[in-house]
């Protein structure tokens, strides 16, 4: 009798908890189509431009500070930056900002007019319309991946790298130039090859310019610079990155899928291991990829380090009240075209990342890095980018925040073990990043409610008392083939 009035008042206390259901949300696109025949209105000019360019790193990045006047007779907030069709695709972390008032990023997006057009652009919104005959000194940042050339492309195991690069002096722009100059920031000295430009050299600083005669829109000028970069372009194709919060554990475990690849210059010949294992000694400058270094949160727990194959141990995990740092070094040196794909993952204290806000809803509010990953030298950029936040069973109205540009912003559900309804996540995700977006955080806000805190609890609860009632109803069966004497 006791168990005919308990079971009905669970199952009724279960499904008010499951009752609430996740909500949507639209992809985001980064892209704004224009006329076939569009042509940027020369609204703007250029009065003084300074271009640098930083090789330093597997990848170019590039600040662009312009001082731009309003030449039209209304006010315009709208501003073009040309990139050639084979390069657009390439470029990442673009962000605009007025440098001598410091203050929120302004809006940047892709502006597609004609798939087959050798020019494309990008768009910066003004936060407020620049007046006729006002100036602005504009600060643009970006970088630009796989655009370096390994020159000569195949080179013996212990040969130095040379990388080519290819630009034009004169700043690509879509509005006429008055004064300008480039600077490009090489990582050594030695620079076999410097075709173009006439630079002025210093160290290992090549300056271009300046160019005091005016340029029209569109101008350019090629040039190229060869030189010695005896590291590996580290390249990951794809990182798939999952953040699980568990209230119940007080815990946000991580977990990263690494697809990765160096592109920089092809073994001429086969990989000699012997000769590999003599320069171990001395650990001469090699085109390789050796090992990978990962900073952690201080206080993260339980590292681990997996590939293919299974467990890697060649792996150190360090850590004290100062940091917490994780190697790793991968089962054979990745050379130029070769691929390794591995994962990692950690656990950390989650009151390091939430707080809770005082609210009948019971709001909750997330606050984590984008992307972790290597911090290496040479730098580590990211062709795709995915980031899964997997909040807990019964999360719902998730919003969320970050300055990295996102071409996809997707709510979805997840389930595992012991789910009913599954785990609201939201999916983010990013193309075209470095290593220098580790600091760039993603705040994630969410309800949930006090009920459905115990949504687990009863769901094992009420699958013990379901194998118990179908062990009972099982042994009171009459199985006997024969009547009883």
């Amino acid at each position: 009798m006791r168990l005919s009035v308990l079971a009905p008042a669970c199952i009724a206390l279960f499904w008010a908890t499951v009752s609430a259901e996740p909500n949507p949300s639209e992809p985001l696109s980064s892209q704004q189509i224009l006329p076939n025949n569009f042509k940027p209105p020369q609204v703007f000019q250029n009065n003084n431009l300074l271009r640098n360019t930083n090789l330093e790193k597997g990848y170019v990045r590039e600040t662009v500070n312009i001082v731009i006047e309003n030449i039209d007779e209304a006010p315009q907030d709208q501003y073009y930056i040309p990139f050639s069709a084979d390069v657009i695709d390439k470029v990442g972390g673009l962000e605009a900002k007025d440098k001598k008032n410091p203050g929120p990023l302004f809006k940047t997006e892709v502006a597609e007019y004609d798939p087959y057009s050798p020019t494309q652009f990008f768009r910066i919104t003004l936060p407020q319309p620049l007046p006729p005959k006002a100036q602005l000194t504009l600060s643009i940042t970006y970088h630009i991946l796989s655009t370096l050339a390994p020159l000569p492309f195949k080179i013996n195991q212990q040969d130095k790298q040379y990388l080519l690069y290819t630009f034009s002096t004169y700043t690509p722009s879509a509005y006429p130039t008055l004064k300008q100059k480039t600077k490009l920031k090489l990582p050594t000295t030695d620079v076999p090859d410097a075709i173009g430009g006439s630079p002025e050299r210093q160290g290992s600083t090549f300056t271009y310019g300046p160019y005091n005669d005016p340029v029209p829109a569109g101008a350019l000028e090629p040039a190229s610079v060869r030189y010695e970069f005896t590291r590996p372009l580290i390249h990951a194709t794809l990182l798939e990155r999952d953040l699980e919060v568990s209230h119940w554990g007080g815990n946000l475990a991580f977990e990263e899928r690494y697809w990765l690849t160096n592109q920089g210059a092809h073994l001429k010949e086969n990989f000699n291991r012997v000769q590999w294992a003599a320069t171990q000694y001395y650990n001469p400058p090699s085109s390789a990829l050796r090992s990978l270094n990962v900073p952690l949160k201080v206080g993260s727990l339980n590292p681990y380090f997996t590939d293919d194959i299974g467990n890697v141990s060649t792996s150190r995990f360090r850590s004290n009240k100062k940091e917490a740092n994780l190697e790793l070094k991968p089962r054979y040196p990745v050379f130029g075209g070769w691929k390794y794909s591995f994962r990692i993952g950690w656990d950390a204290d989650l009151s390091q990342f939430l707080r809770q806000v005082k609210t009948p809803e019971g709001s909750h509010v997330l606050k984590v890095p984008f992307i972790e990953g290597p911090k290496m030298g040479e730098g580590v950029s990211y062709g795709k980018v995915e980031v899964r936040v997997i909040l807990p069973e019964g999360a719902r109205n998730v919003k969320f925040e970050t300055e990295v540009p996102l071409v996809a912003a997707e709510e979805m559900v997840h389930r595992t073990y012991m789910d009913t309804v599954g785990r609201t996540t939201l999916k983010l995700t990013a193309m075209n990043m470095v290593d220098e977006a580790r600091d760039k955080p993603v705040i994630v806000t969410y309800d949930y409610p006090f009920s459905a805190a115990f949504r687990k609890p009863i769901t094992i609860f009420l699958g013990v008392l379901a194998v118990f009632a179908t062990a009972w109803g099982i042994g009171r069966l009459d199985v006997s083939i024969g009547k009883e004497s």
